[in-house]
Order: structure tokens, then C-alpha cells, then sequence
């Protein structure tokens, strides 16, 4: 297990660029099991959660080919790998999709789950099994489930492994590596849950199903338009992309294309968060603005002074910065949402945020029963928080007067592990945080590129 020993108290200044985006290197990089010709995906972020997914690609038989940068094209941040790869899956080992390998390997990740709706639209038969990822409570697949059935697939739980089997109406009497066409079905489905995984899963699913599928509650957040974007380029056709009303007309082939992944909206909060904290002064570069909703609008409602130049966010130092009223003097309250509402992976961080502003202000976490609990970490170090229940969280702020004190901590999960890096940098001493191959998850190279902005972390143990 490796930890970050974090010397707190030094300013941050300079230049940051964000990765490419997490969740949208997921869905896409699954995509590419639709179709047997090449697909080229840009920007991948080096990552733990992407590389693993793209080693199971290549267990399962996916042709994985990086490709060469042009010796003209100077990345903005050597820091940050902006990777290519080219994806053929074009002799898949069907069989190895059935072993206990497989099912360990996808229980180990949580984006194994995304593989679900290509298999079951290519190839007629899926098998899944509880995946793995942050413990931030109940994230049920229900939603992928029913999606899948009102297209006509089929359940068989497999108790004896643990497995569900996930089948197409016409593969129930032969195997799936005979299947002639897609048997899936289009039709309408109202989903319970705008999920945005569930979401990705049914599109990717319904796109080679017969006829048309109309989806009524779906996510529409800019990773699930980035999707369908790269599923049209496929030869997909998909209408409705950024509403909540998606409606595709089935087709009988999908072929070759490429993508570019947009950068991390997750990552450019943590780091207007950072800035925040302990900035003197802060410059994210190639944020995609116009892709990030109310994310910097969140942070501003917490007084953080945020300017747009360009394609890029500016965050002075904030001396001091006061939370704002509602209209009528009430407590300023936060609360997460499906796109285009507050995201619930920022929460953490605005948290720690919070800590240091003047002013009160109530978190409302709805989407994650657990995600709060990293909180008593943050009291721990002097922070004056009330946790009112396990989805409610009252932040009195110190406006700078009180410091945070080190401590040792563990991550949790990925976004909370990112919340006590940033208090830490923050705090007064040193810190150590363990675990944090659950920061890995999602933030890449992350010591290092904060250490060019002048933070002190040193990494223990391996990366």
C-alpha cells in the first residue's frame, strides 16, 4: 500500500493543465467492442481505473496500439501524458469472457460494467458480476438491467459463481459466437434513474438492436454526449444528444472512427478547490469551460473569485472569501444532482473548501449514502463540521483564522482521497495519507504535477 507524506502550508502558484476525462475514457474505450474495424481514442489519461480496463481489453483479445505523437505537437504540460491508442476488436476470445478470470478480473473494477451493453449488442451474451470501485455506499445496476430487458435480453443467475448471465432472446439455444445478427429489440423505456453508467450501457446496447429504442430519463452529462458523438461517428444514429430524451435508430453495422476524450471536469474542480485553499494564484489551462455546467458557479457560491480568459480559468489568491446568502438571508445550501446539476464527485472537495470561508454553509450529498463519512478525518484536523446524517453536512468556516492541523489519514475513495490531499496541502505540519491508490484511480501523476505548482508531497511505496 502506498501514502503521500504531505508537507502543508506551502502556496500554490503556476500553470496546471487537466487530464483527459476519467469517466468518459470508460465508456468510450468499451465502445470500441461494437465494432471489428479500428477505433482511435485520443487524450486517454494514465490512470489506474483506464489502464486496467484497457489490460482486460487486451486479455480479452482487443488489438491495443499506441500511437506516435506528431514531432510537431507540443503537449501543453509534460506532466500530463495525453495518450492514443488505436482499439481493434476483431478476434475476441469469446471463450475467455466465460472464465473465472474474467469475472475476477471485472469484480476488481468498476468500469468492467460498461463492457455489458457492446457483448450483449455484438455478441448476444454478456456476464457480470458485482464490480468493484469506491465504497461510497449502494450503487445498484438496476437501471442497466431493466434497460437491457425492455431491449428482450434475458437474466440466469449463476449462484454457484456469483454471475449473472445476460443473454439475447435468440442466443438462449445456441452460443453466442454463432449468433448471425442482433436480436435485441428497440422499444421504449422510461429509466428509474438518470444513471449515467446505465445510461452508456442501454445506448451502447441499443444502437445495434432492431428498430427504435427511445430513452426517456437519461443522462445527459457531456461524457454521455461524448459517447454518442463517437457512436455516430461510428455510423450510429442517435438523435437527441444533450437532452434527457435520447432516441436511436437501430443499425446492422458499425465501422471504424476516431475521438477525442474532453478534459476531466472532476479534476478542473479539484483544482479550482486547490487554487482556493492554498493558491497565490492559479492558471487551469484548457479546462473546456462551456463542458463544465455549474461547477465553477458552485465554487463562487462559496465567495472563490474564478476568472474566464479564453478556454482557460484563472484563480487568484483568495486572501478571503465568503460564503454567499440565498436571496432571502437563508443558509447557503449545496446539494449534488444528475447533469445538469452539481456533480456528486466535487462534494469532498468543496467540503474542505468550505472549511475556510467565512460563513456557514449546509451540504446536501443525495446520490451516495456513504460519501460523507471521510468528514470526521477533516474534524480530526480542527475543522468545525456537523454531520447531521450520512447524506447531510454542516461546514462552519474558519475564514482563515483557525489552520488545519496535520494528521494521518486513509483514503477512502477516489474524490474524498483528493478532499484530504487538499486539506492537507493546506494544514499546518505534516500529513500523511494512506491508501491512496485510490487517488491513483483517478488523478494522474498527481504528485508530481502539484509539486510543480510548489507543494511538498513525497509518495511511499509504489505508484
Amino acid at each position: 500500500m502506498a501514502s503521500f507524506i504531505i508537507e502543508g502550508g506551502h502556496p500554490l502558484s503556476g500553470t496546471i493543465q487537466p487530464q483527459g476525462a476519467k469517466n468518459e475514457a470508460l465508456q468510450v474505450i468499451c465502445a470500441t467492442l461494437l465494432t471489428s474495424e479500428p477505433v482511435t481514442i485520443q487524450n486517454i489519461p494514465d490512470i489506474r481505473d483506464v489502464n486496467n480496463l484497457i489490460e482486460l481489453l487486451k486479455d480479452m483479445g482487443v488489438k491495443v496500439t499506441p500511437v506516435t505523437a506528431s514531432p510537431t505537437a507540443q503537449p501543453a504540460s509534460p506532466l500530463v501524458l495525453s495518450r492514443t491508442f488505436t482499439f481493434q476488436a476483431d478476434n475476441l476470445r469469446l471463450d475467455y469472457l466465460e472464465s473465472d478470470e474474467f469475472v475476477r478480473k471485472c469484480a476488481q473494477l468498476r468500469g468492467s460494467v460498461l463492457m455489458i451493453g457492446p457483448l450483449l449488442a455484438r455478441f448476444g451474451k454478456a456476464v457480470i458480476t458485482q464490480p468493484g470501485g469506491d465504497k461510497i455506499g449502494r450503487r445498484r445496476l438496476d437501471t442497466h438491467f431493466l434497460g437491457f430487458e425492455h431491449l428482450g435480453a434475458r437474466f440466469h443467475h449463476v449462484e454457484e459463481r456469483n454471475i449473472y448471465e445476460i443473454v439475447a432472446p435468440a442466443t438462449t439455444a445456441r452460443k453466442a459466437a454463432q449468433l448471425a445478427a442482433n436480436s435485441l429489440k428497440g422499444t421504449y423505456m422510461l429509466l428509474d434513474e438518470a444513471s449515467v453508467t446505465g445510461t452508456a450501457n442501454i445506448v451502447m446496447a441499443a444502437v445495434l438492436a432492431k428498430g427504435t429504442t427511445t430513452i426517456y430519463n437519461a443522462a445527459c452529462e457531456p461524457y454521455v454526449q461524448q459517447l454518442c458523438h463517437l457512436l455516430n461517428a461510428m455510423g450510429a444514429r442517435i438523435s437527441g444528444i444533450a437532452s434527457n430524451l435520447l432516441t436511436i435508430v437501430g443499425t446492422d453495422h458499425l465501422h471504424g472512427a476516431s475521438h477525442r476524450i474532453l478534459p476531466d471536469m472532476i479534476e478542473v474542480g479539484s483544482f479550482i478547490g486547490m487554487a482556493a485553499i492554498c493558491g497565490d494564484g492559479i492558471r487551469i489551462k484548457d479546462a473546456s469551460v462551456k463542458n463544465l455546467g455549474i461547477i465553477p458557479d458552485a465554487f463562487r457560491r462559496l465567495g472563490v473569485r474564478i476568472k474566464v480568459e479564453g478556454d482557460d480559468l484563472v484563480i487568484p489568491h483568495q486572501r478571503h472569501y465568503e460564503i454567499q446568502s440565498f436571496i432571502d438571508g437563508t443558509i447557503m445550501t449545496l446539494a449534488d444532482a444528475p447533469w445538469p446539476g452539481l456533480t456528486p464527485d466535487l462534494i469532498s472537495v468543496l467540503i474542505t473548501v468550505a472549511t475556510q470561508a467565512r460563513g456557514s454553509v449546509l451540504f446536501h450529498q443525495k446520490m451516495f449514502e456513504s460519501r460523507l463519512f471521510f468528514v470526521d478525518k477533516l474534524i480530526d484536523m480542527g475543522a468545525q463540521i456537523i454531520l447531521c446524517d450520512p447524506h447531510r453536512a454542516v461546514v462552519v468556516g474558519h475564514d482563515r483564522k483557525i489552520q488545519l492541523r496535520a494528521q494521518r489519514m486513509s483514503s477512502p475513495d477516489i474524490r474524498a482521497g483528493i478532499a484530504l490531499l487538499i486539506a492537507a496541502m493546506s494544514a499546518g505540519g505534516q500529513s500523511r495519507i494512506d491508501n491512496i491508490e485510490q487517488i491513483d484511480r483517478g488523478y494522474e501523476n498527481i504528485e508530481n504535477r502539484l509539486n510543480a505548482l510548489g507543494a511538498r508531497i513525497t509518495r511511499l511505496g509504489p505508484q
